[in-house]
């Protein structure tokens, strides 16, 4: 006879985190299960540790929705539970008269998202917020900030186990086994369920099509392909020559190379996009030849050698290169039939940012089953 629990959630990165959370506080039981020997080692530890306003995404879509209400409760979080963060705003700058339009478009958007301090300044007003950037115009974002991740990360843990969520380290789930009196969870290629839970919540990141492909009868039209797009980074030598961080117009696939800066002050940039098949976190050092070309765009003085490589860190996408971008998928059992199940895919940027109101979206679907 296995154990009956309420709750397993698989996946301890931020979003694995943050969902233990919310189901321990609103009083199930939660055991959350990783397969690594530490929670947050991948797609939660190699990001640009940005809290994003909202402002790109499509109106109405899930990234929209959950950006701007993620925002707001993840600034109160880090308020309530000592969390290191600051509100450094953010420009986004036009380098050629062509691309005022495009900020154009991205200012109705935002507004359309509900983010109501966004502003246009010129170039005079760019160069007097900082006067290293080379521009024509930009996109003031005052809500655009920065977070100590890991300590997040920590804090959400605190409190998911201070509400009676368990952490399992090194326990892969090969299968999960839908029936009658719950879903049982094989670990670790073990042959029978070791549990079984009401309900199981699939927040595995990079692999998250991967074990909904392990969910036995599980629909397979209800499984996205799942696409990786790497992301590389280059960090500065010397001093940041900005004190908010700079993103270029996107480009598809990403934001473009953007200047980021660290709580210590130390400025990265990234990331770029390189369409991979195998995860691959290692940085080759010629594609900073790429990266001195869009970083003088927006700031010349930029000095050969200056960069270094960094990390890589791997969006787990459900598009691919040359389709739009695709929206966050909460899948619980009104989308996919199967009952007990929740499936998050493509929770890449603005995961970080909307973590906590990912969160609440579980719930409520449990909530509400």
């Amino acid at each position: 006879m296995t154990d009956l629990v309420d709750c397993v959630v698989v996946g301890a990165g931020v979003i694995g985190l943050a969902v233990a959370r919310q189901l321990a506080r609103d009083g199930r039981e939660t055991l959350l299960i990783e397969r690594q020997d530490a929670f947050g080692t991948e797609t939660s530890s190699r990001h640009s540790e940005v809290i994003h306003a909202g402002i790109y995404y499509p109106a109405g879509s899930l990234k929209a929705q959950l950006c701007v209400r993620g925002r707001e409760l993840l600034y109160r979080y880090c308020a309530d539970h000592g969390v290191e963060h600051r509100r450094c705003g953010k420009l986004i700058v036009a380098t050629q008269p062509q691309q005022i339009a495009e900020l154009e478009c991205i200012a109705r958007a935002a507004q359309r998202n509900g983010v109501e301090d966004l502003y246009a300044v010129d170039r005079g007003e760019a160069l007097r917020l900082e006067p290293d950037l080379s521009c024509v115009a930009a996109l003031v974002s005052p809500s655009t900030g920065i977070i100590d991740s890991h300590g997040y990360m920590l804090s959400l843990l605190d409190a998911a186990e201070s509400a009676g969520a368990q952490l399992a380290l090194l326990s892969p789930v090969t299968a999960l086994r839908p029936a009658a009196d719950g879903i049982g969870v094989c670990i670790s290629d073990e042959a029978e369920p070791l549990l079984r839970a009401r309900w199981v919540v699939n927040c595995a990141g990079l692999h998250a099509t991967a074990l909904a492909s392990r969910i036995e009868g599980f629909p397979a039209a209800h499984i996205p392909r799942a696409w990786y797009a790497k992301g590389n980074y280059f960090t500065l030598s010397g001093r940041a020559p900005f004190s908010r961080l700079v993103y270029p117009v996107p480009e598809p696939g990403g934001l473009g190379v953007h200047l980021t800066l660290d709580l210590g002050g130390q400025a990265r940039f990234g990331p770029d996009v390189q369409w991979i098949d195998e995860l691959d976190y290692s940085v080759d050092p010629r594609r900073s030849e790429k990266f001195y070309g869009a970083i003088h765009a927006y700031w010349p003085s930029l000095r050969d050698g200056q960069l270094a490589p960094g990390y890589a860190g791997i969006r787990p996408k459900i598009s691919g290169p040359g389709e739009p971008a695709a929206d966050f998928r909460i899948d619980g059992p009104d989308a996919h039939g199967v009952p007990g199940i929740v499936n998050l895919f493509g929770i890449e940027s603005p995961g970080l940012t909307s973590s906590l109101a990912i969160a609440e979206r579980v719930g409520a679907i449990i909530a509400g089953a």
